[in-house]
């Protein structure tokens, strides 16, 4: 019993460490290694619009953010639930981007939700799915228009 207690805290930890790395590697890279955080087929929902695969994703990522001047994803409050090799997580995020001499103003806010769907292969976690809900956001959303 003891033994399948920590086994589970281990998982749950191994889990968020997971979403915190992913937010390193979007903000400092390389984003490559997003290949280590969802699986190859992976989807990522952002209001209607659905990237699948991880290729699409890392694409998605590189056009929105690659050119920023600084970008930091914070998440926090973090709730994971696990059933053997499959588990949901659901974080809250705020994140700042900046883009110096974008017109309009340099800075774009915004904060909401990350819920995920994940699978242990090989005995690692994997984000098989990612939901980004936005609850609310502020200032110039041209920060984050795709230039490539």
């Amino acid at each position: 019993m003891m033994e399948t207690q920590i086994d589970q805290l281990v998982d749950k930890q191994k889990i968020i460490d997971l979403t915190i790395a992913y937010t390193w590697i979007i903000d400092r890279g390389p984003r490559e290694k997003l290949r280590e955080i969802f699986t190859e087929d992976a989807a990522f929902i952002i209001d209607i619009k659905t990237y699948n695969g991880i290729d699409a994703i890392i694409d998605k990522i590189d056009r929105t953010l690659g050119d920023l001047s600084a970008s930091q994803h914070i998440i926090s409050n973090h709730q994971v639930s696990i059933e053997g090799d499959n588990a949901t997580c659901r974080c809250y995020l705020h994140s700042q981007h900046t883009l110096h001499g974008t017109e309009g103003g340099e800075n774009y806010i915004m904060a909401g939700r990350y819920v995920d769907t994940l699978i242990r292969i090989d005995g690692e976690w994997r984000i098989a799915e990612r939901r980004l809900f936005l609850d609310w956001k502020e200032g110039n959303i041209e920060v984050l228009s795709p230039r490539k």
